[in-house]
C-alpha cells in the first residue's frame, strides 16, 4: 500500500472509560461505556466513533461511484449503526448496518450504487469477512 494519510489517536485512562485524542487535536473526547454495557453513558464510545467514520467514508464512496453513473445523489444520506454483542464462540464482536438514502435515484439504480460503494469503501473492505455488515437502501421521497 502506498500510504496517503495516517491518522493517529492516543487512548489514556481506563480504555472504554478513559480519554481519546488525535495527534492533531481535532478529536479530544472523554469516553464512557453506554448504559446498555453497564456504564454511565456520559461520554462517547468506540462504537459511535467507528459508526461516524464508516458513515462518512461510505458516503464518499457512494458519491464517487455515482459520478460516472450520472446519478443524482443530492440529498443522499448514510447512517451506520454499529452493534456490539456476544458471539456464539463466547467472544465479543461487532456488526454494522449501513442505511443509505437516495431520494433522487430509482430503486434498482440505488441498489446497484450501494453495492458498488460497499465494494470500494475502505471501511467496507476492512470489515469484509470480519464482521457482519448489512446494507439497506432506504426508499425516500424525492425532494
Amino acid at each position: 500500500m502506498t500510504v496517503l494519510y495516517t491518522a493517529e489517536a492516543l487512548s489514556t485512562g481506563d480504555g472504554r472509560n478513559g480519554h481519546v485524542a488525535t495527534a492533531d487535536g481535532r478529536i479530544d473526547l472523554d469516553l464512557a461505556m453506554p448504559p446498555a454495557l453497564g456504564g454511565t453513558g456520559e461520554g462517547a464510545n468506540p462504537e459511535q466513533l467507528f459508526a461516524a467514520g464508516y458513515a462518512a467514508c461510505f458516503h464518499s464512496a457512494l458519491r464517487l461511484i455515482a459520478r460516472p453513473a450520472k446519478a443524482d445523489v443530492s440529498g443522499s444520506t448514510v447512517t451506520v449503526r454499529v452493534s456490539i454483542g456476544n458471539e456464539e464462540d463466547g467472544n465479543v464482536g461487532l456488526a454494522a448496518t449501513v442505511l443509505v438514502g437516495l431520494p433522487n435515484v430509482e430503486p434498482a439504480t440505488a441498489e446497484r450504487l450501494v453495492a458498488e460503494a460497499h465494494h470500494v469503501c475502505p471501511y467496507s473492505r476492512a470489515t469484509r469477512g470480519n464482521i457482519r455488515v448489512e446494507l439497506r437502501t432506504l426508499a425516500l421521497p424525492a425532494r
